[in-house]
Parts: structure tokens; sequence; C-alpha cells
């Protein structure tokens, strides 16, 4: 970037979103009056906010410049994960639990563990969640830090602090009615710069035809394959393990943020439950639709720049597309905008670990604690929430890897009490803390047997086969938390009796239609 001519243009275009950002944060904080009003906005959201804000609840690092990266080494394979496993997400979520979800009236996820099992779940739950944050946190602002690393050439960890700093005070400023005020807006702006790249990049090669036979990828034969492929398998995985890595890549997203606080935080936002659904579903549309250009244009790269990028010159494949196939003012707009996009899932983590913190941990110590100061420490805790994130990216400087095992954490130990919970009428809690330590050990401990494994295959690479493991481990554990979790709960019916699903003031939750798809109904 040191040698791009209109570097200052780009470096301009992000100092005037950054200020913007600033601004919204402080308007949004005149709107904030109630803890509902900084958590939920009120719970005012219509579709049209509420949609854009549940698609930038992911689309962000990961998404851009990881997915792009990513396709780049192994085509479609290698973003399973995201945006493919993250679209089926937001599907799922619509289709099975944000009904109930918006009629318990649930500000968070540990509400729901609280009311269907009790304390205990909801502890441990609370504590895997907020751990989980501050892992999905430091990734966006690892990626926010090596774009301004890239663009102005500062060590890292002073970009990292930068971003750390500028969304930690905007979000404590205005909580989720900034994040949405701005996710419309950066959507939109994201959206059409990544349309624009494809347009020109087509429009470069000579059309579709030539766009598709350029795209390929480092480590595989078949970029556009979904699936393992025959002789090489999934991400050079063959046999069982590279099934077992296959269905995990699918869920460690897309069932693993099912039962997650940022996503449920925006979608109980939304004005109504008929709304919430019909959010989401337009989320998962317009996730997937703009999502696959980023794999799609890295693909591209690999025949448009060089085949032989190597580390972190992968994670930049979009910026230099962008400055490849792009004008100048439009290249500025769209590199300040997706510096801007990085920040939308920092900020929604950081507010989603501060409200359980609150709502389920100080509370539970402190049931009688006023609005104004609950109000007072969920802002206090975003800023903590913030500062640990930044010392765990200070450490741990990637993207796309740490930003899918915060959900992977999530999918051994709590998916199975959740989506089942929500409608087998015989979960209990000993059964769903059964099945959370049962998921998470066995989790820990197959990571260490398929490691002798995946170091052989990584070729000695420590760091490549620790990842790997934990990927392939995740779905037998996830097996076994949903077995433990059923067996458990059927052998102890009468020493723990089921409790019935119910909403925040203590009352049964309306179980006639509980599905996403009686969107007539608006309640």
């Amino acid at each position: 970037m040191e040698n791009y001519e209109y570097s200052g243009l780009i470096i301009g275009g992000i100092v005037v979103i950054l200020i913007i950002r600033m601004a919204i944060g402080y308007w949004a904080a005149k709107r904030v009056e109630t803890t509902t009003d900084y958590v939920l906005a009120g719970r005012r959201l219509p579709w049209w906010m509420a949609a854009p804000s549940i698609m930038a609840t992911w689309f962000a690092a990961e998404t851009l410049m990881g997915s792009s990266a990513q396709a780049y080494l192994y085509g479609f394979q290698g973003v399973v994960f995201d945006p493919f496993g993250a679209a089926l997400c937001l599907v799922l979520s619509a289709f099975l639990v944000v009904r109930l979800a918006r009629r318990a009236q649930y500000i968070t996820i540990m509400d729901f563990f609280q009311s269907r099992y009790g304390t205990t779940m909801s502890m441990l739950g609370a504590a895997a969640q907020i751990i989980t944050y501050f892992g999905w946190t430091a990734a966006q602002i690892v990626a926010g830090g090596s774009i301004l690393h890239a663009l102005l050439g500062w060590p890292l960890a002073s970009g990292m602090i930068l971003v750390a700093v500028v969304v930690s005070l905007y979000t404590m400023l205005g909580g989720l009615w900034a994040d949405t005020a701005l996710d419309f807006m950066q959507m939109f702006l994201t959206c059409i710069g990544l349309v624009v790249i494809f347009i020109g990049v087509v429009s470069h090669v000579g059309g579709l035809s030539e766009f598709f036979s350029m795209a390929g990828s480092q480590y595989t034969s078949q970029p556009f394959a979904l699936w393992p492929i025959p002789g090489e398998g999934y991400l050079g995985y063959v046999g069982h393990q590279g099934w077992f890595y296959y269905i995990a890549a699918w869920m460690a997203i897309g069932l693993g943020s099912i039962p997650a606080q940022d996503y449920l935080q925006r979608t109980c936002a939304a004005e109504s439950e008929t709304t919430a659904v019909k959010s989401t579903y337009i989320a998962a549309a317009l996730y997937l639709a703009f999502g696959v250009l980023s794999p799609l244009i890295g693909m591209a790269a690999y025949g448009a720049l060089s085949p032989d990028l190597e580390g972190t010159e992968t994670e930049f494949v979009l910026v230099s597309m962008a400055m490849k196939f792009l004008p100048p003012v439009l290249t500025a707009l769209f590199i300040a905008v997706l510096a801007s996009a990085l920040m939308s899932t920092s900020d929604s983590s950081m507010l989603a670990g501060a409200t359980i913190f609150t709502e389920n941990i100080v509370k539970h110590f402190k049931p009688d604690l006023t609005d104004k100061s609950q109000l007072i420490i969920t802002r206090i805790s975003l800023l903590v929430s913030g500062f640990i994130a930044l010392m765990i990216a200070l450490f741990a400087e990637t993207i796309y890897k740490l930003a899918t095992l915060t959900n992977t954490a999530i999918l051994v130990g709590m998916v199975a009490p959740y989506i089942i919970g929500m409608y087998w009428k015989k979960a209990n809690h000993i059964g769903s803390v059964a099945s959370f330590l049962s998921g998470v050990v066995s989790w820990i401990i197959l990571s260490f047997v398929y490691y002798s494994h995946t170091f052989v295959a990584c070729a000695e690479d420590v760091e490549c086969a620790t990842w790997d493991a934990i990927y392939i481990a995740s779905f037998p554990a996830f097996v076994i938390s949903v077995v433990v979790f059923i067996v458990v709960s059927l052998a102890t019916q009468k020493a723990d009796p089921p409790k019935v699903l119910t909403d925040l003031e203590g009352k049964p939750v309306d179980m006639r239609k509980p599905l996403g798809i009686f969107l007539g109904e608006n309640r």
C-alpha cells in the first residue's frame, strides 16, 4: 500500500468513517434512557433496520477479508464455515427459535437457560459465552489493525489499539441504537462495494466465462467444490477425519451461532415477533447473496494477482483486487467502509458480553439493582470487555480461525440444551449441565487424540495441526453432548422434574405455531 498513488485518499476516507461512527454514537446516547433502550434499541426496530443489523452480526472481518483469503487457498471448501454456514444459521434460527425467543421477551440467551433449567446451567452458559465473545471481538480487532497496518505502515499492535478504543467508545455511548444505525449505513455501502469490485473484475477479464476460467485455489483442484473431493477429501483430510471436518465446518457457525447472544439481541430488538422472523430470513438471503462475492473475488485473485501468495499476503487479496480493478475514489470508499464493517461485529460482541454479565451474573447476586445502576454497570462492563479482547488480539494475530473457533466452543456445549430444550418437554436441568460438561470435556480430549493425526497431515506444523484437530473433534463432541442430554434427562425425570418454558415474567410461553412459517401473525 505504501506504493499506492492514492493511499492518502483511502486514509482520508477511513478518518471520515471513524468521525461518523463517533458522531452516531453521540447521537444514539441521547436516545438511551433505559437499559432496554441500550441493549435492545427499545424493541422498536422495523424490518428495514433489523435485517441489515442481523446480517451485520457476522458480516465483517471473517466474511470479507478472511473468506476471500480462505477461498484463495482452498476454494469454496475453505469458506463452508462462513458465509455458507452463517447463512444456514440464520435460516435455521428463523425457522426454529426466533418466534419463541421474541415471544418470551428474552434479553439474553441466558434468560432461556435460567427459566428452562436453572441457575447452574445459566451461570455455566454465561461464563462460556463471555469467554467466547472475547475471542470473537479479538478477531475483529486483529482485522481492523491489519488494515491500518497495511495502509499507514503502523505496527499491527498500534492499529488494533486504535480500533479497540474507537469501537469501545461509540458502543459505550449509544449501545444497540448506535450499532443498528451504523449497520444500516455500512451494510449498504459494503455490499455495493463488493458488487462493484465483482463487476469490475468480470469486465476486466472479458465476461463471466473468462472470470470462472481464471478462478483457482492453491490447495484444491476443484475450487468451486463445496464437498469433499475424491482423492483429496476435505481440506486435505480423507476418510472419517475428512467427513468429520466437513460436517464440523457447516456446524461451527451453522448451529454454533444459534444460541449466540449478539444474534438473539438483534432479533429481539425487532418491533414484533413477525418482524423478527421476516428480518432474519431477509438477512439470510442477503448474507448468502453478498457473502459469496468475497470468496469468488478471492478465487479470481489466484489468476489475476498471483498463484503464489503466502501468509498474511492472502488476507489482503480483497483489498488488492479493489486497488487493481476499481477507480481510486471507489477504492478509497470501499476500503474505508471495509474498515468500518470490521467494527460492526466488534461492537455487537462487546455489547453482548457486557449484557450477559450484567443481566445474568450481576443481577443474580443483586436482584434489586436499579435500572440506572444496571445501565452504568453494562457500560463499564463493555469497556472491560473491549480491553480484554484487545489483550487477546495482541497475542493471537489471526482472523478467520479465531472467529470460527469461538462458535465451535458454543456448539459443543450449548446447542443441544438450547434447540432441543426449546421443544422437548422432558429436558431438565441435570441433563443440560451433563450435556454442557460432556460436550466441552470430550471436545478437549478428542482434540488431543486427533492432534497426533493432524500433526502428520500438517507436516509437523503445530499451529495447523492444532486448529485442524480442534475442528475435527467438534463433531463427535457435539454428538456426545446430544446423546448425553437425552439419556441423562430421561434418567433423572423424578429427581429433577422438567420445567416449562417461561417468559421473563415467569408465565408459560405460548407454544402454538412456534415455527417461523406463520408470517401473517404479528404480535
